[in-house]
């Protein structure tokens, strides 16, 4: 039997503190796990909230869609249509999506990662040695966890490093909420004019690096979906890492006894990664990932029509405490969970072995070179990214 439909409430946004969770979620988890709200741009959904749940509607692609259009719930005040974007595999389903998600696979896969570690560490060290020579305090975002990541998805794609400012420019448009649909255009054309020279040198001297394989080894893509996938991961190899490791820091210090963990095991930096990643993405906020029911289907005891939209909590199904006990709290020495911070199903993260060895491999480094780190600020003047998709800091002052 189907429960009661309620008015739909506001999306729950609100939080106590800045490294805490959306106030509402730990009791929408206990009492209405499936809860009708209204986004910020007036469009009604059904949150998710449990794990269970969220992986119900994201492991099943035939029911749950992931098509975009210019109606869907959004974070903005102001709806943005969706981009013309010939190859945006994310917002796609069935075959269309795992023929451009095909395409990339191979160089994200846990070997080719393994074989980009020395890499990785060797830029992770570079900018290290960078911020020793320096004076502190230092922003860490701009020093050390916003490059590195860019960096890295620019070697691996084969875009010079010079012009690093375009797509961090692109993502800020992308993934902020003030952003209209031209700055993002425009941001979008700009690396479109980057790429097209490359593009033409790879073609005519290929290199050991992404683009080179997609324009000789598939050759049934055209330019404009190249350009499109290129794009995509230009924007999705950094930013997200960034904002995730500079909120690990900033979580780290602040439990110095889990700090204490783990810096005293090294080791196990995989698994006090995953920790990180699930207890984080349980205060990313946000409205979920947006998916529309193809038909009528129940979930938690409601009854979603075809046509309705649902937003899959990615925070509350980390902090869910049949994931885990205590799910609400940071602990190292947790046994490794099942968790869906890279999300779950056809859809879960491409780079997500990518993202592990770069928060791995940052971290680390980090806290082995600056054992002294600490805040320049109280938490409370960080400036927290409340004005875009993806939360974290704008900028993190450090000293040592």
């Amino acid at each position: 039997m189907s429960c009661p439909v309620h008015e739909p409430i506001p999306l729950p946004r609100e939080r106590d503190h800045a490294l805490g969770p959306v106030r509402a979620l730990p009791e929408l988890l206990r009492t209405e796990p499936v809860r009708r709200v209204r986004f910020p741009n007036g469009i009604d959904a059904w949150l998710v909230s449990g794990t269970a749940y969220f992986r119900a509607v994201m492991g099943d692609p035939q029911r749950f869609s992931s098509r975009r259009d210019d109606i869907e719930p959004q974070l903005r005040a102001v709806s943005r249509p969706p981009m013309d974007n010939p190859a945006a595999f994310n917002t796609a389903d069935g075959e269309e999506h795992q023929h451009f998600r095909r395409k990339l696979t191979k160089d994200f896969m846990v070997k080719r990662v393994a074989r980009l570690r020395p890499r990785i560490q060797q830029i992770v060290d570079d900018h290290l040695d960078d911020m020793a020579r320096g004076p502190a305090p230092v922003d860490l975002v701009s020093a050390f966890t916003l490059p590195v990541p860019s960096l890295v998805i620019a070697e691996l794609l084969g875009v010079p490093y010079e012009h690093r400012e375009a797509f961090q420019d692109a993502a800020a448009n992308a993934l902020g909420l003030n952003p209209t649909a031209e700055d993002v255009q425009r941001s979008f054309a700009r690396l479109g004019d980057i790429l097209a020279p490359v593009f033409d040198a790879r073609l005519a001297d290929p290199r050991d690096d992404l683009i080179s394989r997609l324009l000789h080894e598939q050759p049934d893509l055209d330019r404009a979906e190249v350009t499109s996938l290129c794009i995509g991961l230009l924007i999705a190899g950094h930013e997200t890492t960034a904002n995730f490791c500079a909120m690990a820091v900033i979580t780290l210090l602040q439990h110095p006894e889990e700090l204490a963990k783990f810096t005293a095991r090294p080791e196990r930096a995989g698994q006090a990664v995953e920790e990180l990643m699930r207890r984080l993405m349980g205060i990313a906020g946000g409205g979920g990932l947006v998916r529309r029911a193809v038909e009528d289907v129940e979930i938690g005891g409601q009854r979603i029509r075809a046509g309705e939209w649902v937003a899959a909590s990615l925070a509350a199904a980390n902090l869910d405490p049949a994931l885990c006990p205590a799910a609400d709290r940071l602990d190292l020495d947790r046994d490794p969970v099942q968790h869906v911070a890279f999300g779950h199903g056809p859809h879960a993260c491409l780079g997500q072995n990518l993202a592990r060895a770069e928060l791995e491999t940052m971290l680390v480094g980090l806290f082995s070179r600056f054992p002294g780190l600490r805040l320049a600020v109280p938490v409370a003047e960080l400036p927290f990214r409340d004005d875009m998709l993806v939360y974290g800091v704008h900028s993190l002052p450090v000293t040592w």
